[in-house]
């Protein structure tokens, strides 16, 4: 009996801790794994990427203070890639009136500065600013009393070329350009991502002004799309909001023409910590924040699991410039340098579920031979020129050519890419479907040759030891972005050690 009550508390506590640990052993490993598997859905369509094309706009809409220019998103390797391609240009003075998206989506800043700001549903507005105003009061007839009134808002950020912006679906966002030159913004938006469950294309929902469906011109209709209080009547509208009928139809923009990107003509009077410039360009500098994306986040957005800790969510960073070279990840100086946006430098990109890479190749430079292991690839070039060629697993070219400045190649997932700068040198951004997106190199260091036996080059490729050992160390240590090398150099080299 003794043994018994002994044995019970005993045993029911070794159960317990053996399911907590399985439990934790099991989390471990699934996070450990999650990496390497794709963050989305899937096409359910029978997509054949047999031969790729370099995208350039086919249609833009004019607005009063800018234009949006929109790719081809009916195009097969769009919709097989699960992307859609906006880019906007925004002039000075130029405000991008609040709109959200139903894909999450990476903005990345190719020219210019300004001022951006979104609405997380839930936090504070952070910005104050009190001041009274003398009103009639409407009881006492003639006695005056003094009413305070409050300018408060969500924080607003500050960005600048080599920008990337993170714009989580169905969160309202804005812009606006104080600077002297256009911001020009390359938008990927991910409609594949499990936080759309509309359907596979872009929803653009306006909260003010309005524009022309981009889906005109392949309709050849010049059909207007409205903001999302047009479809409201009016009376409706203005009880809901508190205002008169008169306020509620200017809400609607029924005859507004400006189009989504409009004109401040004395700038916009907004609350902005001072000298707030100076300081976020500072912090630019630094590679991480303190501020983390709690597992409950990423369980909203399909991963992680959720500890209940959300402080944190209202304070998240959104922004990260790629082009600082401090920040890069390899750095050739004969040859160039690539920086990696992933999850863990930039944690809201755990939300996004995407990534980013930005690499600068100098005159003639080449990029290792490589594929994506677990994402597909949208390259986007803001400089320069390169030669790519990308083979299918088939062993056959599916381009071959070059790509030139404002062009986008979508490269599919596990297809073999080679990159070369041309003369003038060239710089593109990468965006890519996977919150830590790994590839997989074929030369260099911590490569693909490097990792295999000598003898199994050899048999495989019916070459010598002497070659397989050349095959396997030719590039040295380099990693990422090779020095140019014509092959007779190679011959040289083979012949001197040969000799040795």
């Amino acid at each position: 009996m003794n043994m018994a009550t002994i044995n019970g508390p005993t045993i029911f506590f070794t159960v317990c801790l053996f399911l907590l640990c399985h439990g934790s052993l099991a989390q471990l490993l699934g996070q450990s794994t999650s990496q390497w598997q794709s963050s989305h859905r899937g096409s359910s369509r029978q997509c054949r990427f047999d031969r790729l094309q370099a995208f350039e706009p086919v249609r833009s809409v004019r607005s009063q203070a800018g234009t949006t220019e929109f790719f081809d998103a009916s195009n097969e390797l769009f919709q097989c890639a699960g992307v859609s391609i906006v880019r906007r240009i925004i002039e000075p003075r130029g405000l991008l009136l609040p709109q959200y998206t139903n894909g999450a989506t990476i903005m990345y800043i190719i020219q210019g500065r300004g001022i951006t700001g979104q609405t997380f549903p839930g936090c504070p507005e952070s910005y104050q600013q009190q001041f009274q105003q003398s009103m009639q009061a409407q009881l006492t007839g003639s006695q005056s009393q003094s009413q305070k009134f409050k300018d408060e808002h969500q924080k607003i950020n500050r960005f600048r070329q080599g920008d990337v912006i993170a714009l989580p679906a169905g969160v309202a966002h804005w812009c606006y350009n104080d600077g002297e030159v256009p911001v020009v913004a390359i938008y990927v938006i991910d409609i594949n991502n499990a936080a759309n469950q509309l359907d596979p294309r872009q929803r653009d929902f306006l909260l003010a002004g309005n524009m022309r469906s981009p889906q005109a011109y392949r309709r050849e209709v010049e059909n207007q799309s409205q903001n999302i209080f047009s479809g409201f009547s009016a009376e409706l509208l203005s009880e809901a909001l508190g205002i008169s009928t008169g306020v509620a139809r200017q809400l609607q923009c029924q005859n507004d023409q400006r189009g989504e990107i409009v004109r401040v003509e004395h700038g916009l009077s907004l609350l902005q910590p001072y000298a707030s410039l100076q300081e976020q360009e500072q912090k630019q500098e630094q590679p991480r924040e303190r501020y983390q994306v709690t597992q409950h986040q990423q369980s909203q957005y399909g991963g992680g699991c959720s500890n209940g800790l959300d402080e944190t969510f209202c304070a998240m960073r959104i922004w990260q410039n790629i082009d600082n070279p401090n920040l890069a990840d390899t750095y050739n100086p004969r040859a160039g340098r690539v920086t990696n946006l992933n999850s863990q430098k930039f944690p809201i990109l755990n939300l996004i579920q995407m990534s980013a890479v930005k690499v600068n190749l100098y005159q003639n430079a080449l990029l290792s031979p490589f594929w994506n292991i677990n994402s597909h690839s949208v390259v986007y070039v803001t400089q320069g020129c390169a030669r790519v060629q990308v083979v299918n697993n088939n062993g056959k070219t599916v381009f071959n050519g070059e790509l030139r400045r404002g062009q986008l190649l979508i490269i599919p997932q596990h297809y073999v890419v080679v990159k070369k700068a041309q003369r003038e040198g060239c710089a593109y951004i990468a965006f890519k479907t996977n919150p830590n997106s790994m590839v997989s190199h074929i030369v260099g260091k911590s490569s693909i040759f490097r990792a295999l036996p000598t003898d199994v080059l050899a048999n495989a490729y019916r070459i010598s030891r002497e070659d397989a050992q050349r095959l396997k160390h030719n590039r040295g240590d380099e990693l990422g972005a090779f020095t140019p090398l014509q092959y007779k150099s190679y011959q040289d080299v083979s012949s001197v050690a040969a000799s040795s």
